[in-house]
């Protein structure tokens, strides 16, 4: 399973967060001589879908709840060794590329190693989330434009442009759909302009996928002017 349906980038990136703060060890990693049975009892205390493994301080993957439900309980971690998912994040990655590895790995924790490899103890989904939630793109208000255009043809250089000729302020941006033809961006501004900015993005061969109350004013228009027109031809 998959958390996110989503590529991320582009979004604002707060150099001055320490992701280092968030490193926790309320679970200790357990070795490959651990019984099974050790983990599935762990696993039904907590709501973590891996448990890291590790052979003298070396981190050596994570086992999912899955598998380990899977596993003959009296037997060892070593015999299913096979098992192990070797997905990490060191403890300099940026909070954005974390987030980016909890969902292409389907987890809820995030092993940590040091420079030399060494097991430093995990990051948990929700305090990484909580990063995300506290960036410019939730917390600012603002209002939210999807534009979709051919892979090829899209430029995050040009949708920038768009937005700031018509003195918008981007406060997010990323790609929010893909498929083999075509993408979908995501893009937060501050409430200038928005009409303006849409109209842009329309002239410039982008097809506007969201609502827009501007929009409704302009086909409640085009209604009443039909109206109109049978009106008068009665």
């Amino acid at each position: 399973m998959r958390f996110y349906s989503i590529i991320l980038s582009n979004l604002h990136k707060n150099t001055t967060v320490d992701t280092e703060t968030y490193i926790i060890n309320d679970i200790a990693a357990f070795g490959l001589d651990s019984s099974v049975r050790e983990l599935q009892n762990t696993f039904n205390q907590l709501t973590y879908s891996h448990i890291p493994i590790i052979d003298n301080e070396g981190y050596l993957g994570c086992l999912s709840e899955t598998d380990a439900h899977c596993f003959e309980a009296s037997k060892p971690v070593r015999e299913f060794q096979y098992a192990l998912e070797t997905f990490h994040v060191r403890k300099e990655t940026h909070w954005l590329d974390i987030l980016e590895a909890f969902a292409l790995h389907g987890s809820n924790i995030m092993p940590v190693l040091g420079d030399l490899n060494n097991y430093l103890g995990y990051f948990e989904l929700s305090d990484i989330m909580s990063l995300f939630n506290n960036t410019p793109f939730l917390n600012e208000t603002g209002g939210i434009i999807v534009v979709e255009k051919g892979l090829r043809d899209y430029s995050f250089s040009e949708m920038s442009q768009i937005v700031e000729s018509n003195e918008g302020k981007i406060l997010g941006m990323f790609i929010s759909s893909m498929n083999d033809d075509t993408m979908q961006a995501t893009i937060k501004i501050g409430h200038s302009a928005m009409n303006e900015i849409v109209q842009t993005f329309r002239r410039y061969s982008y097809v506007v996928v969201s609502n827009h109350d501007e929009d409704k004013l302009l086909e409640d228009l085009k209604n009443r002017s039909r109206y109109l027109d049978k009106y008068l031809n009665i």
